[in-house]
């Protein structure tokens, strides 16, 4: 007697869906139906190539109905009879068709599997540099043949404006491609074995980062507002709470919590991608609480002040960062052309700033504290065993900070004395 096919029918099969639970059952010849719970349901045909057991997939159900897995699976034993094994060529045909691919459509699929992993900024930045400068270059090529060529090219067209945005450009490149070999659409990482050095030279050295002296402070508190009252309220705000800028242009009023005095940065706003609660000192809450009368409603601590920039459901998105840069820039050449040394100074300056003075003898705070004051990550054991928050010793080093800065904006003369040194815990 011969084997038993088309077992199954469409009311079975709409049943076992509907009920939701898993099952795999045979309709004969091979051709199999199976259903995963949270999954799709699929046809399958099993068979036997050179004596192993080889499965091909043939659709999914209900797209592909149970007439027409029939008749595939028809197809597919009759090419089976004639020496051909039906799963390794329709490999053949999906990996010819990823080869085909172009290196634009693999950025593509880079930048949408890669990027809710990485921070906004980084998302940023990547994304100008693959669409702005490297599709232009390589975006038609198809992605197996691009060459170390190729990318020695780009790299040096980029390194004749900017070595350290080569460097960038040459990352992105290189994390595309090992995108490309995990998906099995390229077959080799043409970046290996070169570096940007090598084809470039050396960068110029990095900017170092500035501690601004107690005379640098005082002279730039006391001239913030000269740049307006709500960028001079963001500047204090940024330097007594040690944050990042990107931090407090995407903060929204409800982060702030002044009941609790307290400002939840969320993971989407965080550079570390976790969540970080910022205690708020009286006098910084209260500079919120003047930021509000400027908001003008707005879901933002630091709404866009151009109405060009309003999003289409008319809500108004949040202060561009670079604005403050530009600002703090005029500002300080505007003091140093009225005979007030100023070093030019940048919003990331201020955190550089405040993480040199919360160590140092005039606010005393210990190195763990002052780490965590910026939201650094604790290192080796550290991070593993150390889970306290040190939400209060920040508060009150970040008390002691504040006070300090008040002093310097007043030109108070302000000196470490017994009643403004609080104690803290030990690391």
């Amino acid at each position: 007697m011969g084997k038993v096919v088309d077992k199954l029918s469409d009311v079975q099969l709409r049943r076992w869906v509907k009920a939701g639970k898993p099952i795999v059952i045979a309709d004969g010849g091979g051709l199999t139906f199976r259903f995963r719970s949270g999954a799709t349901a699929a046809w399958v045909l099993r068979y036997r190539y050179g004596g192993k057991l080889r499965v091909l997939t043939l659709g999914r159900y209900p797209d592909k109905s149970l007439a027409e897995a029939r008749d595939e699976a028809r197809k597919a034993r009759a090419r089976i009879q004639s020496g051909i094994d039906v799963a390794r060529e329709k490999q053949i045909v999906k990996i010819e068709r990823a080869a085909a691919k172009s290196f634009a459509q693999l950025a593509s699929d880079y930048m949408a599997k890669a990027f809710p992993r990485l921070a906004v900024n980084t998302i940023k930045q990547r994304r100008h540099h693959i669409e702005d400068i490297i599709i232009p270059k390589l975006g038609k090529i198809p992605a197996r043949t691009v060459s170390t060529a190729d990318v020695v090219s780009l790299v040096e067209v980029v390194g004749k404006k900017s070595i350290n945005v080569a460097e960038l450009v040459f990352t992105a490149v290189s994390e595309i491609f090992k995108h490309g070999v995990a998906r099995h659409v390229v077959t080799a990482n043409p970046c290996a074995g070169i570096s940007v050095s090598a084809i470039c030279g050396k960068a110029e050295p990095k900017r170092q980062r500035l501690k601004l002296t107690e005379a640098e402070l005082r002279t730039a508190l006391t001239a913030l507002p000269m740049i307006g009252g709500e960028n001079a309220l963001a500047v204090k705000i940024l330097l007594a709470t040690c944050t990042r800028i990107g931090e407090l242009t995407r903060a929204q009023w409800s982060h702030i919590h002044f009941g609790k005095a307290e400002w939840f940065i969320p993971d989407a706003n965080s550079k570390t991608r976790k969540g970080f609660t910022v205690p708020l000192v009286p006098a910084v809450a209260d500079w919120f609480k003047e930021l509000q009368a400027f908001a003008s409603g707005s879901s933002y601590v630091l709404p866009a002040r151009q109405t060009r920039r309003n999003h289409d459901n008319g809500e108004v998105t949040h202060f561009e960062q670079r604005a403050i840069n530009s600002m703090l820039r005029k500002l300080c050449a505007r003091l140093e052309a009225e005979g007030n040394p100023m070093r030019q100074f940048t919003p990331h300056d201020l955190r550089s700033t405040a993480r040199s003075w919360l160590t140092s003898e005039s606010i005393g705070a210990n190195v763990i504290v002052a780490e965590r004051c910026l939201n650094h990550t604790l290192g080796g054991l550290l991070a593993v065993y150390d889970q306290h928050d040190y939400l209060e010793e920040r508060r009150a080093v970040l008390g002691r900070w504040t006070d300090f800065l008040l002093a310097c904006e007043a030109g108070r003369e302000w000196k470490p004395t017994a009643d403004n040194v609080l104690p803290l815990r030990r690391a």
